[in-house]
């Protein structure tokens, strides 16, 4: 394998898994490991400072185009974002809409006992989100979002 420089050790951990398990990886314009999952486009992002940082984008798969749009964007991606295990949604540049996943790994090679179910989880993240833009539109006062309730510090 190519060297990527100081701090891309993490690429080529990447790019040796994911073509072992019948993806076709590429180098980004980045420096970040790119491919393709049933149709999509997805990004492992390589941090030069901190090996171990695991985040896996699922970049641009909702396009924003107005207002209107942008504040549904962001009320179904504050729902599925607290209502489904480690995916973030999020609208950037308030005309696209990404995905991600974000662990700390350790050893960083760790990655590969999650990664199938991280993936997974990035795509029902990105299914639930996607039916909740379906949902017809509610007057702006209609929007009411609950937090999951958890028992913290109960045994």
């Amino acid at each position: 394998m190519e060297d990527y420089g100081k701090g891309k050790q993490g690429a080529e951990r990447y790019l040796t898994y994911l073509t072992d398990e019948g993806f076709r990886p590429r180098i980004d314009a980045n420096g970040n490991v790119a491919f393709k999952c049933e149709g999509g486009n997805y990004v492992i992002r390589i941090d030069e400072k901190d090996e171990m940082y695991f985040y896996l984008v699922y970049p641009n798969f909702w396009r924003i185009e107005s207002a209107e749009a942008l504040s549904r964007v962001k009320e179904a991606a504050l729902a599925v974002t607290a209502d489904t295990k480690v995916v973030k949604i999020y609208p950037v540049d308030d005309t696209n809409t990404w995905a991600t996943i974000e662990l700390f790994c350790s050893p960083p090679e760790t990655f590969t006992a999650v990664f199938n179910r991280c993936l997974r989880a990035l795509r029902g993240g990105v299914e639930k989100f996607i039916a909740k833009m379906q949902e017809p539109a509610k007057p702006d006062d209609a929007f009411v979002f609950h937090l999951p309730r958890y028992n913290v510090g109960e045994n």
